[in-house]
């Protein structure tokens, strides 16, 4: 059992039109100043505005950012820290998917900090605390409101940097179901399918401890019997919020656990051929659990026994597996690398950065670029 120490430095605020609290607590952590960071589709949703109006009912000044895309880079960062400065914000909301959040987390380590995001790759790099930040989750995904990370992505390299801080947590995550009931299906899927993959992958580390175990299990036990009915009725608010649950409980998994070889794996496809993160998530995780099943098919069986269903250690990945692909047969996600446009020709390379990809060490089973090309390969048909 690994040693570990836990400490909350997000407080959550959960519920149907929990938005409408925004103001409220805005003012008990006494913004004043505030850059709100959404991106263009939560903007056109309407839901920007509905932040902008509790934010200014309660005395606050608003301006808001949404000049990135879903995978924010350096530079992205760097163009809102200077809206941010020109604005003498004192306080950041990121209200969107995780694309948002981290958004949001890195405009606050260049505003307290100026330089560039590679400055800070890796943990406590910053010598200023961020200022404060809310987080508002608009997808049951990455979870990322209940992370004090950032991903952002090099500007030249396109590779995923994870820059961290106790600082970076949001001081208040607020979860609100009714953001969820006008996402699209396709984004309900992948989504959805990254924090599935964020529950099984913290549930199996070499990092994992008594509290992740906790998260995670529970984290698996609401998506796994909830993504489906998502999908079929997106309406479904108690779904929308047990899926929102569930994600963020995965996200606090990762936080005190890390990833795996799927996450390995799932970058470089990202990097190099855009593949949605979901996608390149769902192509590779069953795989990756076949893989790992003779180092821990006991836990993988424990994981399974949380949903009801039962198997011994032996049979345990493969069940598992089977559910999984399951799970993204029902949020219709591609199978197969060729399926996206993968060359053949390509997977030694990908296989390479793979394994130069920081959650790969946190795998139960040793994972280097052998072991990462022999995954490619399984994903591959």
């Amino acid at each position: 059992m690994n040693p570990f120490e836990l400490e909350s430095r997000t407080r959550l605020v959960f519920g149907p039109g929990a938005l409408s609290r925004l103001g409220e607590i805005a003012r008990e952590l006494g913004f004043r100043r505030t850059l709100v960071v959404s991106d263009p589709g939560i903007v056109a949703a309407g839901y920007a505005a509905h932040a902008c109006a509790a934010l200014q009912s309660a005395g606050v000044v608003v301006t808001t950012f949404s000049g990135f895309d879903h995978d924010p880079t350096s530079a992205m960062a760097e163009a809102g820290a200077a809206a941010a400065r020109e604005a003498g914000v004192d306080s950041l909301v990121g209200l969107g998917g995780g694309s948002s959040m981290d958004c949001a987390k890195s405009i606050g380590f260049l505003l307290a900090n100026g330089g560039r995001m590679p400055d800070y790759r890796g943990y406590a790099k910053a010598k200023q605390p961020l200022p404060p930040m809310i987080g508002i989750p608009t997808t049951a995904g990455t979870g990322s409101e209940a992370q004090s990370y950032a991903l952002v992505s090099d500007d030249v390299t396109h590779e995923k940097m994870a820059c961290g801080d106790k600082s970076a947590a949001f001081r208040v995550a607020i979860l609100d179901p009714e953001l969820l009931l006008s996402l699209p299906r396709a984004v309900t899927a992948v989504t959805g399918y990254d924090a599935i993959a964020h529950a099984v992958e913290t549930w199996v580390t070499s990092a994992r401890t008594p509290a992740s175990d906790l998260y995670a299990r529970e984290a698996f036990r609401l998506l796994d019997s909830h993504y489906e009915r998502v999908l079929a009725n997106p309406k479904d608010l108690d779904a929308r919020g047990a899926t929102l649950l569930g994600a963020h409980w995965a996200g606090a998994a990762i936080e005190v656990s890390m990833l795996g070889a799927t996450h390995a794996c799932a970058n470089p496809l990202t990097a190099r051929y855009g593949t949605t993160h979901g996608v390149a998530i769902a192509l590779l995780l069953p795989h990756v659990v076949r893989w790992n099943g003779p180092v821990v098919g006991a836990r993988y069986a424990e994981l399974l026994a949380a949903t009801g269903r039962r198997a011994s250690e032996a049979e345990a990945a493969g069940a598992l597996a089977a559910r999984l692909e399951a799970l993204a047969v029902a949020g219709d996600l591609p199978r197969g690398l060729r399926s996206v446009g993968v060359p053949e020709a390509d997977l030694p390379v990908l296989a390479a950065e793979a394994a130069q990809q920081w959650t790969g060490r946190y795998n139960p089973r040793p994972f280097d670029g052998a072991a990462a090309q022999e995954l490619y390969r399984a994903a591959y048909a």
